[in-house]
């Protein structure tokens, strides 16, 4: 008797020890990974999936704390990038093709902008229609771009270069200026100034470029769990922006952008919206994040039919769609 009742009280020690380690302290919350993107210019619109997934918490729902640095000449984002400043940036993919061939260890993850954003602004009332019609002018623009000598070789035409000043003062007074600039942006502020002007979109000359989001070939490789769930917070946060309400994506931009206006930014957002410049052509099978690699292999090939890039170059040795939600691959 005396046995058995020590074997009940042995079992049910047992017992009242296992409820109360269920019940015990909880494990600590996982830390979160610090990560920092790079952008391409100062606080926007062009930015808005970030800002929304970083303001809405879905960075941190993927275990990730994200910095977001702004941009802007002279903001080195390659470099960064690839010395581990950053661990993702915002680029163009011709301008990372460059790098790529130049030794920088950058692999393009995920396209931010399927189609070039990028316009040549002319005055309305001016003879400029064309791109065609660009012959013999002299045209203001970021001088070392890939898209001015594909211009003039695919069209068969020459103009003159003046350097990108990032201001509109001297378009305004010369009724034949011709500038760069972006259909999201510019066509705004000269609206604002009472200044009617048309687009010709650089996209059309058959030159056009990805903007990515790019990282170091080095954290793909030794943490890839990281990559995936940074990209995929960051379509989460695009089509949550376009889609959504973009008011915490706006509060978090109109605060570190002190130039910005709640008007550019509705007018930004627009646009990216009408002409499918996040989302895409949904004929072609392009979606939020959406990455192509002939695309890639054509602007190859297009570097090198300028002999801007001379040896020969896989598009797999500068992009990969590895990182992409599965239905977006």
């Amino acid at each position: 008797m005396q046995f058995r009742r020590l074997i009940i009280f042995l079992v049910g020690a047992v017992l009242v020890g296992a409820g109360c380690a269920r019940k015990g302290p909880t494990a600590p919350a996982r830390a979160l990974r610090k990560v920092a993107l790079q952008t391409d210019w100062f606080p926007q619109a062009e930015h808005g999936g970030f800002y929304q997934a970083a303001a809405k918490g879905f960075y941190r729902e993927a275990g990730l704390d994200v910095t977001l640095l702004p941009g802007g000449p002279g903001a080195g984002i390659n470099l960064k990038v690839a010395k581990g400043v950053a661990d993702f940036g915002m680029n163009r993919s011709d301008d990372l093709i460059l790098a790529a061939s130049q030794g920088l260890p950058v692999l393009i993850v995920a396209a931010v902008l399927q189609h070039d954003p990028q316009v040549l602004l002319v005055h309305a009332a001016g003879p400029v229609k064309t791109l065609d019609d660009l012959a013999g002018r002299t045209v203001t623009a970021s001088v070392g771009m890939a898209w001015i000598p594909w211009l003039k070789k695919s069209r068969g035409i020459e103009f003159a270069l003046r350097p990108q000043t990032y201001g509109l003062a001297g378009f305004f007074t010369d009724p034949e200026a011709i500038q760069q600039g972006l259909v999201t942006n510019e066509p705004y502020v000269a609206r604002q100034r009472g200044v009617a002007v048309r687009t010709l979109a650089i996209g059309a000359s058959g030159f056009d470029a990805y903007h990515t989001l790019f990282c170091r070939r080095e954290l793909a490789r030794a943490e890839p769990e990281v990559v995936r769930a940074f990209v995929a917070a960051s379509i989460r946060g695009w089509e949550d922006y376009l889609d959504g309400d973009p008011a915490p994506a706006h509060a978090m931009i109109l605060k570190r952008n002190k130039q910005m206006t709640p008007e550019l930014l509705a007018f930004s957002r627009g646009e990216l919206i009408l002409r499918s410049l996040v989302r895409g052509e949904e004929a072609r099978g392009e979606r939020v994040g959406h990455l192509e690699l002939h695309r890639i292999s054509e602007q190859i090939e297009m570097l090198r039919q300028l002999k801007i890039l001379l040896d020969p170059m896989a598009a797999e040795s500068v992009a990969t769609r590895e990182f992409l939600p599965p239905g977006r691959r």
